[in-house]
């Protein structure tokens, strides 16, 4: 499965990204963005030789993290695993080779855009507000006493960011290896596992197949998990964000 059906998950060639943007700004109301990303932990359990505290995640569950980004049909795009699940997601960000190629201009980095207001607009993903504000990076606006032109921008956010937790329940409902405690997994085969488990998630989407009506989804990929904020470092003021987000929802 690793090698005949990786096709099933790259990262989408020009022609199919603009057809996802235009996806994305139909249902969310936010030009040029290209997916959403979240993350989710894989619990296990280590034998007591291999216990170790980077494995032991915030809920004292051993876990490795999965990061994925998506498109509108909760196809992903990209993922990321094998790291423990101590990290923070930020952190977990920070590490992986997406975040690398977009840092470098080799991802996101599409057609310009401008808005009513003449402002341009870039390639970016959204992510909840666990992940650090980026040029190619949107996250909520937070606080209180928000204007009504923040308002309905976290609204849009919130619309496109679903759709990766969406993903990630679906996956974790679909294959139930990925969704109760894995007993002693190899901590080297587990990422080709969770890798095979994506590749199926997509292979059903791109065949046009639907789930069966008795398949379980949780609410939620991750109960019982805190919400997560960015590693210090990674703070950012609405004043700064004003003067990193791409556009003024329109």
């Amino acid at each position: 499965m690793e090698e005949r059906a990786r096709h099933h998950l790259k990262w989408p060639e020009p022609e199919r990204m603009e057809q996802i943007k235009s996806e994305l700004e139909t249902a969310c109301r936010l030009p040029n963005c290209c997916g959403a990303i979240g993350a989710t932990h894989i619990i296990m359990t280590l034998p007591a030789v291999e216990s170790s505290d980077d494995w032991c995640d915030q809920e004292s569950n051993y876990s490795m993290f999965l990061q994925g980004v998506v498109d509108h049909e909760r196809r992903f795009l990209d993922i990321v695993t094998g790291w423990p699940g101590s990290m923070t997601m930020s952190r977990l960000l920070k590490f992986s080779g997406f975040f690398k190629l977009c840092e470098v201009g080799k991802r996101l980095n599409g057609p310009v855009k401008m808005s009513a207001e003449r402002a341009e607009i870039r390639e970016f993903i959204v992510g909840d507000c666990a992940y650090p504000l980026l040029p190619w990076l949107m996250t909520p606006y937070e606080g209180k006493g928000l204007s009504a032109s923040m308002a309905s921008f976290n609204a849009a956010h919130k619309a496109a960011v679903s759709l990766a937790s969406r993903a990630l329940s679906q996956l974790k409902g679909s294959w139930r290896i990925l969704h109760k405690v894995m007993w002693r997994p190899d901590k080297h085969k587990l990422p080709s596992i969770i890798l095979v488990c994506c590749l199926l998630h997509n292979i059903i989407i791109d065949c046009g197949d639907e789930l069966h009506s008795d398949v379980a989804l949780s609410d939620h990929h991750d109960p019982g998990y805190k919400e997560q904020k960015p590693a210090r470092g990674f703070s950012w003021t609405n004043f700064e964000r004003e003067h990193i987000k791409p556009f003024a929802l329109l």
